[in-house]
């Protein structure tokens, strides 16, 4: 069992989600008063089926959406206009598709890209680069160009990008999709050893089980239920209900439940 990273009595939790309400401009009604703490050093996957609002919640996170009500917190930074460059650094999101996120000659000029245009410069700079990409187990590849990577090598860059930044939440896109079997456990025993709070949006329900302890359901704009992860992929009737659905012979029983 990991230890916690801070005592939860003195830190605020890495994300608080009180009565956040959507509607784009079309007048699709997307949250209807979500509520969500996340804390400190948790591992917790965001489910639901397509069309739930899951993308939209995430949007929120980095202020690239504003709430229509309701408040979103960042380790008791408010998500609003003054502190959006703070919140960005703290809010690290992966997404779904690597390349979406590497864009440099050299897989070493990515991941120091965030901080450059932080502000950080010379050997400052370059171990944060290193250490990074050793988080991932990529160093060795600092200097070859992305493109010439496999995908899920790509993947672990894109991971190590956010991770040059140290933010306070990792937020993981469909982590699993499109990955072979080993490049899936090499990316989950990755994700088991970082310090940092991770919020997995996934159909990957056995990943999800892997992976983190507590799964939260979000259907319709709303979360549906909250809790272990093991007893809400056991609850048939809850399934069935939000369209989430098992692999063939996936019984979550035979899963020891990781424990955080």
């Amino acid at each position: 069992m990991d230890a916690p990273l801070t005592d939860p009595a003195t830190t605020p939790p890495s994300l608080q989600v009180a009565g956040l309400a959507y509607a784009y401009p079309d007048g699709h009604q997307a949250l209807f008063g979500v509520d969500l703490t996340v804390a400190r050093g948790e591992r917790v996957a965001l489910l639901g089926p397509n069309g739930a609002g899951k993308t939209t919640l995430v949007l929120h996170l980095n202020g690239i959406l504003t709430a229509g009500a309701g408040t979103v917190t960042v380790a008791g930074l408010p998500v609003a206009k003054a502190h959006l460059a703070e919140i960005r650094r703290r809010v690290g999101i992966v997404f779904q598709d690597p390349d979406d996120q590497l864009f440099m000659p050299t897989v070493r000029e990515d991941v120091a890209f965030g901080p450059a245009a932080a502000g950080l410069r010379g050997p400052e700079l370059e171990e944060r680069v290193r250490h990074a990409l050793e988080r991932v187990g990529m160093a060795e590849f600092a200097d070859r160009p992305p493109h010439h990577l496999s995908f899920g090598q790509r993947r672990r860059v894109a991971v190590a990008t956010v991770l040059a930044m140290e933010p306070e939440i990792l937020v993981l896109d469909e982590p699993s999709s499109n990955l072979d079997p080993a490049s899936r456990r090499e990316l989950a025993d990755i994700l088991r050893s970082l310090e940092v709070t991770v919020l997995m949006v996934t159909h990957d329900l056995p990943y999800a089980l892997e992976l983190c302890p507590r799964s939260v359901v979000l259907s319709g704009g709303v979360i549906a239920a909250d809790g272990g992860t093991q007893e809400l992929l056991c609850d048939e009737e809850l399934m069935r209900e939000h369209r989430l659905e098992l692999p063939f012979g996936f019984d979550p029983r035979s899963v020891t439940a990781p424990v955080r």
